[in-house]
């Protein structure tokens, strides 16, 4: 029993601090994903939307926290009942997103390690068993050290893991997990590989007979060989086919695609913004000398929003991109990338203008 009870504490106390780390590393796209879970269409808890960032960090410091307190065998008793009641709340969760099909896409793991509804909760579902180990055999979890000394290495962490979430969101993540990383090409990112797989669909096909009874007949997606009265079809997905990394970037402007012709610019400076009206004006104003000075050596600038462009105070022109894909870009409002033929060359938050290498 002390071996499952020291490899539980190792295993779970791990894969917390993991866990915490890789959303600490990107808090603003964790509070992108508290604010889905918040929406009317799954939680219905919208007056906790404009918390979502604070939520997020506070959450994910304090899971760092329980993996190091219990790898360290402090506050035993407080540091087992937390983990209880936060794998059995995230089980609840990932279990009604998964069933209700709510959520695509838990967040655990960030954008270091996607995972599907079904996935996490099965993960969550194994935490459990390991967590309830713990929780009942918390006398055979001996501290590493003294308890005055365990104190300062937790408020320590806690100071660290602080100061680490202040730089990331005033600047960008440390490490970047998501397809628009610096170095991308997005047109290759976009294309769909020769061979790649195809998505497989069952068809159910109803029709009815000349004396009024009804039948189903299923097939791949060719229509059946029947003479009898066609009454409707329904398309289910067995098998996804290939997902490109980049499978939702476009440009557009009054209904016009104006994407292949941008990504086969040589010198482009994009100004992302997913909501002019959230932007920092001041950060706007900012970067407004630097894209002048990018125009007077050549290059072409252009804005990406989802938003009213008519709200921008810089003298950009504008077109419409996807919310979420804008999100997923770069973690700024705004954001500027500098791209050569459709790849990313320099991805910059606003506060690192300054780094724009022309």
């Amino acid at each position: 029993m002390r071996f499952f009870v020291s490899f539980s504490r190792l295993l779970v106390g791990s894969l917390f601090i993991f866990s915490g780390f890789v959303k600490l590393n990107d808090p603003l796209g964790f509070s992108y994903k508290l604010e889905e879970y918040f929406s009317s269409g799954v939680l219905d808890l919208p007056a906790l939307i404009p918390y979502a960032l604070e939520l997020a960090v506070f959450l994910v410091i304090f899971e760092i926290l329980l993996g190091v307190a219990l790898l360290l065998g402090y506050a035993v008793k407080f540091t087992a009942w937390c983990l209880l009641l936060m794998i059995l709340f995230f089980s609840f969760l990932t279990f009604y997103s998964a069933y209700f099909n709510k959520v695509t896409d838990c967040g655990c793991f960030g954008d270091a390690i996607p995972l599907n509804p079904w996935e996490s909760f099965i993960k969550d579902i194994i935490l459990l068993a390991f967590i309830l180990l713990l929780f009942f055999n918390q006398k055979r979890i001996i501290p590493l050290f003294h308890n005055r000394s365990q104190l300062p290495i937790v408020v320590v962490i806690a100071v660290v893991c602080g100061w680490f979430a202040n730089r990331v969101l005033n600047h960008l993540p440390l490490l970047d997990f998501r397809p628009y990383k610096a170095g991308v090409n997005i047109s290759e990112s976009m294309a769909i590989p020769q061979n790649a797989p195809s998505p497989i669909f069952e068809y159910q096909w109803k029709f009815e007979k000349t004396d009024g009874t009804q039948y189903v007949i299923v097939s791949n997606g060719q229509y059946p060989n029947t003479d009898d009265k066609y009454i409707g079809v329904e398309t289910t997905l067995v098998k996804e086919g290939y997902i490109p990394p980049i499978h939702d970037f476009s440009i557009e402007k009054n209904g016009v695609d104006y994407t292949d012709q941008f990504l086969n610019t040589e010198k482009l400076i994009v100004v992302v913004s997913y909501d002019l009206e959230k932007a920092d004006k001041e950060a706007l104003e900012k970067i407004d000398p630097y894209l002048k000075k990018a125009k007077e050596k050549g290059y072409q600038i252009i804005g990406l929003t989802a938003s009213n462009t008519q709200n921008s105070v810089v003298d950009v022109p504008f077109y419409f991109c996807d919310e979420t894909t804008l999100k997923t870009i770069v973690r700024s409002n705004p954001g500027v990338l500098k791209l050569s033929n459709g790849t990313i060359k320099q991805k910059l938050h606003y506060n690192d203008i300054e780094d724009l290498s022309l």
